[in-house]
């Protein structure tokens, strides 16, 4: 993806953060409780996801798990579209809107430990449940990503652009993905182990040593910490095998050329969207105008 591509993509992502924060604070000083239709602005403090949902969650696990799920959306937002190899920019726009909406409630849970809701539209006996901007955007981000999908389905991973297999080079595909494995498991022991520490010692300061405020914060932590841990590294896994196979495709692809240029066939090579080593396309081919058979001087006997 190109720079200005990249610039309209964050452009959006950003504008939707922005624009929501906004409006939520705005409707923070709203005094009206009274519904009007057919659209109406009251204040709703929504301590749950999208309608309402895990509203019966304890108050911390909501916050936290809610808010860890959106940054995990967020971490994934950017790795699809690094790795995305269709070029559409409405497909990615989409996943900007549908993403910084989900981020622009993620930022209410993390300051206010809820999300803002301020818009209901209907009449007195049939109307929305609240929402705001940022679930209002989403919906044009799914719509958007939805039309693609629908209209431009097959040329988004198409079948001639598609390997047999993730596999081209085991041994150093298999390397690729244990260092990066490796790096974020690091990562997640040094977080891992201040995090823990510090909850511990401030239950301890704060209580003295409560077996049942361990059970009730440490051992919850220590669960949850795991299943993103896991998460996390089976996301970099998948990271590495696919930007692995990038780098090893062409390469392979490389050798095969050779091979069939070698034995006299007609060989050119051709690369994926998305391949690293562009270069080589280009190689190849003033590589087989250079050494042409029929070019080179006969061998004397």
């Amino acid at each position: 993806m190109k720079r200005k591509d990249w610039l309209y993509v964050l452009t959006a992502l950003f504008a939707t953060w922005s624009v929501d924060r906004i409006t939520k604070i705005w409707a923070t000083g709203l005094q009206n409780n009274e519904f009007q239709g057919p659209m109406s602005f009251i204040l709703h403090h929504n301590p749950g996801a999208f309608l309402g949902l895990f509203s019966d969650l304890p108050n911390m696990l909501r916050i936290v798990s809610l808010s860890t799920g959106g940054a995990f959306l967020l971490v994934l937002f950017g790795i699809i579209q690094f790795l995305m190899p269709t070029k559409s920019l409405f497909l990615r726009i989409g996943l900007s809107l549908l993403i910084g909406g989900i981020i622009g409630n993620v930022t209410d849970r993390i300051i206010w430990g809820y999300v803002v809701d301020f818009i209901i539209i209907g009449t007195n006996v049939y109307h929305t449940p609240a929402f705001n901007l940022a679930d209002f955007v989403q919906w044009i981000g799914y719509f958007c990503i939805i039309g693609v999908i629908i209209k431009d389905g097959k040329s988004l991973w198409p079948a001639e652009n598609m390997r047999k297999s993730l596999w081209i080079n085991i041994r150093f595909q298999i390397k690729y993905c244990l260092i990066l494995l490796l790096c974020g498991l690091g990562l997640t022991l040094v977080l891992g182990t201040y995090s823990y520490t510090y909850l511990s010692v401030t239950i301890h300061e704060l209580r003295g040593d409560n077996p049942l405020l361990h059970a009730q914060f440490l051992y919850p932590f220590v669960a949850t910490f795991a299943l993103v841990s896991l998460t996390f590294s089976t996301i970099l896994f998948m990271v590495g095998l696919i930007l692995s196979h990038r780098a090893a495709g062409p390469l392979h692809a490389f050798e095969r050329f050779l091979n069939d240029y070698i034995d006299g066939k007609d060989a050119r090579l051709r690369l994926r969207a998305g391949d690293e080593f562009k270069h080589l396309e280009q190689m190849a081919d003033r590589l087989a105008n250079e050494l042409n058979p029929k070019s080179l001087p006969s061998k004397s006997g």
